[in-house]
């Protein structure tokens, strides 16, 4: 199955609650953090929502 490796690549300051606890529950903490995640819908649907703050690609 597909990975996706997820890196926070700017800062959640100023915005909004629930961008701040979707990257917590993601795994992310500080600018720079990446995290592997299996490529399922939840994962998908989280990474859509703070889309602005991350970056992601593909592993095997």
């Amino acid at each position: 199955m597909a990975r996706l490796e997820i890196t926070q690549t700017k800062s959640y300051i100023g915005s909004k609650q629930n961008h701040r606890d979707t990257l917590r529950s993601l795994g992310l903490k500080r600018l720079g953090d990446v995290v592997v995640k299996e490529d399922r819908p939840e994962f998908r649907g989280m990474v859509h929502t703070v889309r602005h703050l991350v970056s992601v690609k593909e592993v095997d």
